[in-house]
């Protein structure tokens, strides 16, 4: 074979013993149980690179397909905790590629091929090419990663001159890689999930308050499982210019899947309020939709449709779904409750629910809540309805969010440690000073 020939042609070829290192049979079970200790994605590849070095090659790297873009990352080289993205089309067409593919083993002769050309084979990135290149490396080789039918990257491992690879080296690489690409793609699976769920828990907390000139706002959230941040009560405020809704609901359970149909609830509510704004019949239609829903669970909810009047203070509508009615602080400190009532929604359908108006003077808030305010169970029993009332008449015109700081932690001290529901409480306010919209 000339030279020519040999650069573009990869072939595993018998050397024999010759020039080989003997492999120890039980470092792959060595290396598979280091890598099943950590279901870290990056410290897998670092037990995996740690125990081939210098054993097995005298420099390695780990090429793992990214499955959420199109590069390829390169783990290891000198710096085995190192890592380098490199994009696919950089591999077009060359031997890793196959690899990638195929999940097979390629093994290239640099003697034969010449080490430039032979690296750029096998080793993708031009920093970690020099990194090899100095080993003035006699053998480069590549054995796929595969575990469950895919083949998720490779093992690339480089020996120096007078240390190549034979048929007994190389069965030895293949049977590591092997061992390793289970817990390689274990850890890279709980990784995936955990990123899934962290982006839907994302989707599922209360989101920030927005700024509405004239009202002024707080809220508080708590869920039953506090290490989780989401739980099955939920508030929503969304609109624009003058016209605001603010949705606060409760969802039968706690927990995930209770959290899930929060989303739900709260996906639906922004749709239909693209074509009603009304609170009452919003909650009509809300009915119709959860009553034809699969799940048997039932959602509580307010509505309150928030507007800015032409004189001092705001006009709000309420509805109420099944729900505790908001209470009404006055800035003088008298509370009183909203009359407002409504079947549980989706119990029947096209269910008819009434609206009722307020009008919000500088100074006045609505206070809304779930139910794991007043069930809140402490050593002397349930918070309570009277409770609640007296505590949000001492805070009569403060500030919203001073108001649900001041009901979280009432409730919180009540508790005393013990376990509770989701909590969920709401202020707004008519902002002291607001002139309402001009003409």
């Amino acid at each position: 074979m000339t030279e020519a020939e040999g650069i573009d042609e990869l072939q595993r070829v018998d050397l024999g013993t010759a020039g080989t290192t003997v492999v120890r049979r039980e470092l792959a079970d060595e290396i598979g149980l280091a890598m099943t200790g950590s279901l870290n994605l990056r410290r897998s590849v670092l037990r995996l690179l740690d125990g081939v070095t210098p054993e097995v090659a005298d420099w390695a790297v780990v090429a793992l397909i990214n499955p959420r873009g199109t590069g390829i990352q390169v783990f290891g080289g000198h710096d085995l905790g190192g890592m380098v993205t490199v994009p696919r089309r950089r591999i077009a067409g060359k031997a890793l590629e196959r690899v990638l593919a195929t999940g097979l083993t390629e093994l290239l002769h640099v003697a034969i091929a010449g080490v430039e050309d032979g690296l750029a084979s096998l080793v993708p990135h031009p920093g970690l090419r020099a990194e090899a290149s100095a080993l003035r490396p006699a053998d480069v080789l590549a054995t796929g990663l595969t575990a469950r039918g895919a083949t998720l990257g490779a093992l690339i491992l480089v020996r120096g001159q007078g240390r190549g690879f034979g048929p007994d080296d190389i069965a030895s690489a293949e049977r590591i890689a092997a061992r390793a690409s289970l817990a390689l793609d274990s850890a890279r699976l709980y990784e995936q999930r955990g990123q899934i769920a962290e982006a839907l828990q994302d989707s599922l907390v209360p989101p920030p308050l927005p700024e509405i000139p004239g009202v002024a706002l707080g809220a508080r959230y708590r869920p039953a499982a506090e290490q989780l941040d989401i739980g099955g009560d939920f508030y929503d405020v969304f609109g624009s210019g003058g016209d605001w809704l603010i949705a606060l609901g409760d969802v039968c359970g706690k927990g995930v899947e209770a959290a899930v149909l929060t989303g739900r609830a709260r996906q639906s509510i922004r749709t239909a309020a693209h074509f009603e704004r009304d609170p009452g019949a919003l909650m009509s239609a809300l009915s119709s939709v959860f009553h034809n829903d699969v799940s048997d669970r039932f959602v509580t909810l307010v509505c309150l449709r928030i507007r800015a009047g032409r004189e001092d203070g705001l006009t709000v509508d309420v509805a109420v779904a099944g729900h505790a009615a908001p209470l009404l602080v006055r800035s003088g400190g008298e509370v009183d409750e909203i009359e407002a009532d409504g079947a549980v929604l989706g119990v029947v359908a096209g269910e008819e629910y009434s609206t009722t108006t307020v009008r919000l003077a500088p100074g006045d808030q609505l206070v809304l809540f779930t139910d794991g305010v007043e069930e809140a169970r402490g050593e002397s029993g349930f918070y309570g309805h009277d409770r609640l009332r007296e505590l949000l008449g001492r805070y009569a015109g403060v500030g919203p969010d001073v108001v649900c700081a001041a009901l979280e932690q009432d409730v919180v001290e009540h508790l005393a440690g013990r376990s509770h529901d989701d909590i969920a409480v709401l202020s707004l306010g008519c902002a002291v000073g607001f002139t309402g919209v001009s003409s």
